[in-house]
């Protein structure tokens, strides 16, 4: 699962994993510079949007530097407030505090992973460090705690609402996950620990970034023999793009996965896939193995420091699973079936092989695709016709409108963008209210680190002064030759769907306090995995996947050999996931987390007896999700957490008769979807579906024997 989360706005519990000194004594920011535009308030529509058309990596230092400053001296008056420490006078302004400082800091997340260059990696290792102790000189002040300890004592008796409680328990309970009770002298520990940690994940995602940057030269036509026509069209503007000769396949997801699959050179299939499993692993500069032997290990010292067993302990305080064993328990009972399913692969793989050759990894691709054909008569190559984006993102619109009143209008052009092929719209809820703006970057390009994400530039909130959402998407997908339609495949218009979920997840967002906005690591995904359902519904196909050429809506014919074929080649979808989720959880568990990532790698994969014919889809040396910050760490599992609750959520709109079943969308938007985290997500789960979540639901879903201990995920 390539997916990933960032909410790019502030974090309004400052519940960073950075540490350091006290707030510094209340000072004088320094003047604001009436000459930067990152420093001047978010003007347009809707309270203001980001100035991406003014955006320069030059402007950063000064765009810190100032509004650190200011975010400090925010802090420093709450701390010092010589008044009995209440709600009104010290949570609400913590919830309110460094609001420029979030905005700076989101323009700096987004250009980093989208328009980064060597300026912007300069200021990176500079910054991070910077930026985690002056996070944790807020996390660390002992005024400012001993103010919002006051609060927790007296939660239950100061009148406060039910929302008013959970804000402040979850406020205390992060500053003590954090390090707030700790000594002076551990506080200075810990601090050395967040800022090494901040340095390290800088230098993680550089080197990566730096492997996923090159690609493997074609100049023969005939090596690409099988590949279709569009995917040669991309392999030959990137070559274009890179002044080389014929062709050239960029080391990245997208680029690779085609000549997997159609590439009939064998050679060539190896020699691409070497070139992608062993980014980040070949002794040289941009080796990764060394930094995350000390991030590990960074992690497991700080855990210590913090009072947990290991870094996945303290990690999953705030998840629904809550420890590892609970993580563990449910993909330990995913994975024999996954990998039963394999062995089963493998053998129909080689029957179409013949003796000549035994499946390797660079095979799989190649020859389910030929199983697939040989089956379902379904070739991914028939598919791509009636998958052109733009009619795709129509139809991913028009599904958020029937669930959930949400109206798009396009306003492209009318807004900044820092990437001239963007698109945005203006988003209005059913009683025609304004929700906020939503903005698509859908290209790969140099610089842009790979996969496909979703970003939160400014989350709504109800307390004043009152925000509405700006929430994007972005993805990877190949562009190709100028004016040629873009056709995607049916992977990435599943892709499409998912991170359009995670946008509807923060559109439906109504929550009054922005500290209750954030969810578990382990529900994030839920919402997003939800919404890939309705790609395939026959009044999405009808209406938007039609034949880019006549103009044909989907053939019922082809529908149902896409469904009878829906549960194909899962044994390798979730293996190649699994194993990953379960090797960052057994890492993260290593008491003094001293590894050697290469060997521990393969001793656990051997362990668990990972069939030979596939590899992890996210090996430790490029596994970002992990490594480029704490975001995933020990909770690349929450998919499959996620997955159950979205497998069995689906179920129930199937219960009530249709996906389009309004009072069951109704209840999902107002019970899961709008609270954000007002209320325990299990709580809420319970309270939509009357149980908690079965996971028999996913192995239906997978095509799996159901299990006798399938009762929910815990």
């Amino acid at each position: 699962m390539q997916f990933l989360y960032f909410a790019a706005s502030a974090v309004a519990l400052m519940a960073s994993t950075s540490v350091v000194a006290q707030l510094a004594p209340a000072a004088q920011p320094p003047t604001t510079p009436a000459t930067n535009p990152l420093l001047a308030d978010w003007t347009g529509p809707l309270g203001g949007v980001p100035p991406w058309d003014k955006v320069r990596p030059e402007l950063f230092p000064q765009a810190f530097e100032t509004t650190l400053a200011e975010r400090t001296a925010e802090y420093r008056k709450i701390a010092d407030n010589p008044a009995k420490p209440t709600f009104a006078n010290t949570i609400v302004p913590m919830q309110l505090a460094g609001k420029r400082y979030g905005q700076v800091m989101t323009l700096f997340g987004v250009m980093t992973g989208n328009m980064n260059t060597p300026a912007y990696q300069k200021l990176d290792r500079e910054w991070s460090p910077k930026f985690s102790a002056a996070s944790d000189a807020i996390t660390f002040d002992k005024p400012l705690f001993a103010r919002i300890q006051a609060i927790y004592a007296g939660r239950n008796s100061n009148g406060l609402n039910a929302q008013q409680i959970r804000l402040v328990t979850r406020i205390y309970d992060s500053y003590v996950r954090q390090g707030a009770k700790l000594t002076d002298a551990q506080k200075t520990q810990l601090s050395q620990y967040n800022q090494q940690l901040a340095t390290a994940f800088s230098t993680f995602g550089e080197k990566l970034l730096a492997d996923e940057s090159k690609a493997i030269s074609v100049t023969d036509e005939a090596q690409l023999t099988g590949l279709p026509d569009s995917v040669k069209a991309v392999a030959k503007a990137a070559a274009t793009e890179r002044k080389l000769p014929g062709f050239a396949i960029v080391n990245t997801r997208s680029a690779v996965d085609p000549v997997l699959t159609y590439a009939t050179d064998r050679a060539l299939r190896e020699k691409v896939w070497r070139a992608f499993v062993n980014r980040g692993d070949n002794g040289d500069a941009n080796d990764t193995n060394a930094t995350i032997a000390q991030i590990v290990k960074l992690r497991a010292d700080r855990a210590h420091l913090l009072g947990f067993k290991t870094h996945a302990d303290w990690r999953m305080q705030d998840t629904m699973a809550k420890t590892p064993a609970a993580a563990m328990n449910l993909m330990m009972r995913v994975w024999p079936a996954a990998k039963a399913r394999v062995a089963e692969e493998v053998a129909d793989m080689q029957k179409v092989a013949g003796t000549s050759l035994t499946i390797e990894p660079w095979d799989y691709r190649f020859y389910q695709e030929k199983v697939r054909k040989a089956r379902y008569d379904l070739d991914q190559a028939q598919l791509k016709p009636y998958f052109e984006l733009g009619n795709i993102i129509q139809g991913s619109l028009y599904a958020a409108n029937r669930l959930y009143g949400l109206n798009f209008k396009e306003i492209t052009g009318t807004v900044p963008v820092f990437e001239p092929n963007m698109r945005v719209w203006s988003v209005t809820d059913k009683t025609g209210k304004d929700v906020g703006l939503f903005y698509r970057d859908d290209f790969a390009r140099t610089g842009k680190r790979s996969g496909a994400w979703a970003n939160t530039y400014r989350g709504q909130r109800g307390l004043a002064p009152a925000q509405l959402v700006l929430s994007s998407n972005n993805n990877n997908f190949a562009r190709g030759a100028p004016g040629e339609p873009i056709l995607i495949s049916l992977d990435d218009a599943q892709t499409l769907f998912h991170e359009f979920g995670h946008a509807i997840h923060a559109m439906l967002q109504n929550v009054y306090y922005p500290g209750l906005a954030g969810t578990p690591r382990d529900f994030v995904e839920y919402p997003s995995q939800v919404n890939e359902h309705w790609l395939l519904t026959r009044d999405v196909l009808d209406k938007y996947a039609r034949h880019y050429q006549t103009k044909a809506a989907m053939p019922q014919a082809l529908l149902d050999k896409i469904e009878q074929s829906s549960k194909f080649n899962e044994g390798f979808k979730t293996a190649e996931y699994l194993s990953s989720a379960i090797v960052d959880m057994k890492i993260h568990t290593v008491p003094d987390g001293v590894i050697d990532p290469d060997k521990f790698e393969a001793a656990t994969l051997a362990e668990i007896g990972m069939p030979k014919q596939l590899v992890m889809r996210h090996r430790v040396p490029q596994f970002q999700h992990l490594f480029a910050s704490d975001s995933y760490s020990a909770g690349y599992y929450s998919y499959l957490w996620s997955e159950t609750m979205d497998a069995d959520t689906f179920a129930a709109f199937e219960e009530a008769g249709s996906p389009w079943d309004k009072p069951t969308a109704d209840r999902f938007a107002k019970i899961l979807l709008s609270t954000g985290n007002e209320t325990d997500r299990a709580e809420a789960y319970r309270a939509f579906r009357g149980r908690d979540p079965d996971v028999n639901a996913l192995l239906k879903k997978r095509g799996f024997a159901p299990t006798q201990a399938a009762q929910g995920t815990k």
